[in-house]
């Protein structure tokens, strides 16, 4: 069967423009450099984003290559493979006929994996024209289906700024799909990942201390930022040094948080982030590097509430932003300084790297005889989990979370502020009921 390659190539769309690194497919015809451009109208999306799509791409060709003798039309072709994706390619006796072999997917990734592929053919018409065999064509909507699709558009725009200002067709879902997904099951986890309360004093006192007794203060304080002013791990990589005040009066530390590369600059010489790193320290935002890269720290889109391209992290309870200033203080007299601009570093002065991070944190967590597992309330984001819901039951209404937690969309907030059964079931008993 032909191989489909994927590599990482530097792709360049003019003279004028700067390079961009992007995966890339190649075949046996060689480089698939329509997917290359397609990539590069894309090149705002994240590093995962683009990854995933050449990945459904990748899955897409190896299965054409090996249905390359059948008769299907396009479109058959694609309802094929998304049974496969569904269905996987195995059969009971174990042989596959394909030589694939792929297992059952989930129905949430083939979801995903159908929408990066229709993006992509959407782009192939559009430049080539629609002479060439569409995978997978418009058709009238059904009835039913129409009035899904206007429900779902209606319950999007309800939570859309500034969309008193949008005026849809009334034909807008008019036309669907011929291939779909198979439709999603509605799920509410019932398992909320919260770091456990009764062990979280003991992890920052015994987990993040060496064996001659000193403390990984850098470590401490990104883990501080996670639990009690509930930032997102890859967000404390964005700091500088420059981005913490003190409060005169209180003594409690003011950490604003800029958009990577969009945000202000430190310094007014510089027209942004991107174009001090650049001048200043040959560096790149970090959320624009490869996601091998070791400085690589991806970004969510926060909800920003500055001029500046910032927020502010709200630290709760405000004690611990009084704290955070004291081991700041000591971690600053400390730590190596390096060339460049990064709050957080490692033992050789160089900028602290999220994948060396979790590894320190996973010893951490072990260390005070715990399991590092998502599902058991000791990961990174779990920290996140525990500062919505502990805002939640300190009476902070629902737009006072989401604005604390840096959401666009005030739902957004409510998987953190979720109880757990064992809490429904105490407060059940504590009613009486």
């Amino acid at each position: 069967m032909p191989a489909v390659l994927k590599l990482n190539v530097e792709f360049t769309a003019s003279q004028a423009a700067s390079a961009k690194r992007l995966p890339a497919l190649f075949t046996e015809n060689g480089l698939l450099i329509s997917h290359l451009r397609f990539l590069y109208t894309k090149r705002n999306k994240s590093q995962s984003w683009l990854e995933r799509n050449t990945f459904a791409i990748q899955l897409l060709l190896k299965f054409i290559n090996a249905n390359q003798h059948s008769d299907m039309s396009a479109t058959e072709m694609l309802e094929t493979f998304v049974d496969a994706l569904n269905f996987g390619t195995v059969d009971c006796n174990q042989t596959d006929e394909l030589n694939l072999y792929w297992f059952p997917r989930k129905v949430a990734d083939v979801n995903v994996l159908l929408s990066h592929v229709n993006l992509y053919c959407d782009y192939i018409d559009g430049l080539y024209g629609y002479e060439l065999p569409n995978l997978n064509p418009l058709r009238r909507s059904t009835k039913a289906e129409e009035r899904i699709l206007w429900c779902a558009y209606y319950k999007r725009q309800s939570n859309c700024f500034l969309n008193h200002l949008n005026h849809p067709s009334p034909n807008k879902f008019a036309m669907s799909r011929r291939v779909k997904a198979p439709n999603s099951h509605l799920l509410s986890v019932e398992s909320v990942s919260r770091f456990p309360d009764e062990h979280f004093e003991r992890f920052l006192r015994y987990g993040f201390i060496s064996p001659d007794g000193e403390f990984d203060l850098s470590s401490i304080l990104i883990v501080m930022l996670m639990h009690y002013g509930g930032l997102r791990l890859s967000e404390c990589f964005h700091i500088y040094t420059h981005d913490i005040a003190i409060d005169n009066k209180t003594g409690a530390a003011i950490i604003s948080v800029f958009h990577p590369s969009d945000g202000a600059s430190p310094s007014s010489d510089f027209t942004n982030r991107r174009d001090f790193l650049n001048r200043q320290f040959h560096l790149k935002p970090r959320n624009e590097y490869h996601r091998s890269h070791r400085l690589y720290s991806g970004w969510k889109g926060a909800l920003l509430t500055a001029r500046n391209l910032s927020f502010n992290v709200m630290i709760f309870p405000n004690i611990k932003a009084v704290e955070f200033t004291d081991l700041l203080r000591d971690y600053l007299t400390s730590r190596i300084d390096g060339d460049h601009p990064f709050l957080f570093t490692n033992s050789k002065g160089q900028p602290e790297s999220k994948k060396n991070f979790i590894k320190k944190y996973r010893k951490a967590i072990k260390r005070i005889g715990l399991d590092s597992n998502k599902h058991q309330g000791t990961s990174p984001h779990a920290h996140r989990h525990s500062y919505g819901y502990r805002l939640a039951i300190s009476g902070f209404n629902q737009l006072e979370i989401q604005k604390a937690m840096h959401h666009k969309n005030p739902n957004s907030c409510l998987v953190y502020i979720k109880p757990q059964d064992d809490e429904i079931r105490e407060r059940a008993r504590e009613l009486g009921l």
